[in-house]
């Protein structure tokens, strides 16, 4: 069996997005074949979405990590609901942290249980450095790369991010 968890961007380009889709679905084929993918994601918008249909179409099987009680309620915005409901439903396990609140602490532990569930992390990342607020794309990356976890980048050429994280 392999995890992998994916970490990424949220604003991307609505011309990105099928660029992303694809580089997903090519790195992915390479784990699908024995049948034990498992893909784990907080099923945000933007890339951590864009993974969770991936393994999904690849075969895999999805974990659902929800940051808090009240993100569905909260932070999950009209344009994503529909699609957010319908992979939270997909998951073989939908994990709810015990956070109140959807804040800073909430991604951050997120993160980590991304990271200790994972065998490789997908990382749909331009590459920029963190940004010194904590729990994004960037310190997600550099707390893999420090506990040795194995990061595969997805950036294609031509991708773009709508504003800064």
């Amino acid at each position: 069996m392999t995890t992998i968890a994916v970490t990424g961007h949220m604003d991307l380009t609505e011309d990105t997005v099928p660029l992303v889709r694809d580089a997903l679905d090519d790195l992915l084929k390479q784990y699908a074949g024995d049948g034990d993918l498992v893909g784990v994601s907080c099923i945000a918008k933007g890339a951590d979405s864009l993974f969770a249909e991936a393994v999904l179409a690849a075969g895999g099987r999805l974990t659902a990590v929800i940051p808090s009680r009240d993100y569905r309620r909260k932070k999950v915005k009209a344009d994503h609901a529909t699609l957010f409901d319908r992979l939270t439903e997909a998951a073989d396990e939908v994990l709810v942290l015990s956070h109140d609140t959807a804040d800073r602490q909430a991604y951050e532990a997120a993160n980590a249980v991304l990271l200790q569930r994972a065998d490789r992390l997908v990382a749909v990342w331009d590459g920029n450095p963190p940004s010194g607020k904590g729990g994004g794309t960037a310190d997600t990356v550099v707390e893999a790369r420090v506990a040795g976890i194995p990061v595969d980048v997805v950036w294609p050429a031509g991708a773009k991010r709508r504003s800064a994280e």
